[in-house]
């Protein structure tokens, strides 16, 4: 699949952008990665915690109640950065901590956030867990899991205590669901996207990603051929990774790392944050409602890789 030329702004062939997760995010590892993104051109989306912790976090990462990580976002959301939404807190959070979160977001970014991903393992993850899938393909991912993510993820449920889906259908557009190991283009793996969901109205509208979780699996995603590979199709890639892990060793960038995105910053590429593309996406195809089989072609899509790769 390629687009059609001249489908992309300002003459560019194709488009890339990260929507980075802020676990393990530590003052060395944002220091080294969003200055050396912003000299090359980059402009990405990088989504916080509103809150800092108020119970254990289910593992670390900086939040917005430090004062100097506060300040170096909102510098770099002047700079044309996108700052995205991680659920409130690096832990699962009450329906009336979620809304004091986003007014604290919108207090510090001055405006509530555009696009957000749920933060893996919060009881208030929005249509996570098994909830992400239907038919059969839901009781397939609950054996894979040992069904250890059975109606764990409640953000959706009216009644629960975590339920915050009519706040987050008036405050939030986008929201990313599955993410895709083997294919770098991911208008190749989700070409309906943004689109919305009538199974799942909480949600405005849905994205998917590539997968780069990590150094190791970013490297991988943006080598040589991938990244030629997305340019002869013209395509686009959201590739969604965690800059906490494992991107800076010894005080360094990791070195293949600085090598591939000094190439991909040289070719002819839009570099915009995540909501800005796919808000063009949706000016340039209308809005799009999922059908049933574009549905399952998408979730078999995902749970397939799953399988495939021995992941839960």
């Amino acid at each position: 699949m390629s687009r059609p030329e001249n489908f992309w702004p300002e003459g560019k062939t194709f488009a890339f952008t990260v929507f980075d997760d802020p676990d393990w995010c530590t003052p060395e590892t944002r220091q080294l990665i969003y200055p050396f993104l912003d000299d090359l051109g980059f402009r990405t989306t990088r989504a916080v915690w509103p809150m800092g912790p108020l119970r254990t976090p289910r593992h670390g990462g900086e939040t917005c109640s430090n004062p100097e990580y506060l300040a170096d976002a909102q510098r770099f959301q002047e700079k044309g950065f996108e700052i995205a939404y991680h659920n409130a807190a690096p832990h699962s959070c009450t329906r009336e901590e979620i809304a004091q979160s986003l007014e604290m977001f919108r207090s510090y970014f001055s405006r509530y956030p555009s696009s957000m991903a749920n933060h893996t393992g919060n009881a208030d993850g929005m249509y996570w867990g098994s909830s992400r899938l239907t038919g059969i393909r839901r009781p397939i991912y609950d054996a894979l899991n040992l069904g250890r993510t059975r109606n764990r993820f409640i953000g959706h449920v009216e009644g629960s205590p975590y339920f915050w889906g009519d706040i987050c259908r008036e405050r939030i557009r986008y929201c990313r669901n599955f993410v895709f190991y083997y294919e770098l283009n991911t208008l190749r793996a989700c070409p309906c996207m943004p689109y919305s969901d009538p199974l799942r109205p909480y949600v405005n509208e849905w994205f998917s990603a590539a997968d780069g979780t990590d150094c190791g699996s970013f490297v991988r995603a943006i080598h040589e051929e991938r990244q030629d590979r997305l340019e002869a199709e013209g395509g686009l890639c959201i590739l969604y990774t965690h800059f906490g892990k494992y991107f800076v060793k010894d005080g360094k960038l990791d070195g293949e790392f600085v090598r591939l995105m000094k190439r991909l910053a040289g070719k002819n590429a839009w570099f915009a944050p995540v909501s800005t593309i796919l808000d063009f996406l949706r000016e340039k195809t209308g809005a799009r409602v999922i059908t049933s089989k574009q549905r399952g072609a998408l979730e078999w899509k995902w749970l397939g890789e799953k399988v495939f790769r021995g992941r839960s």
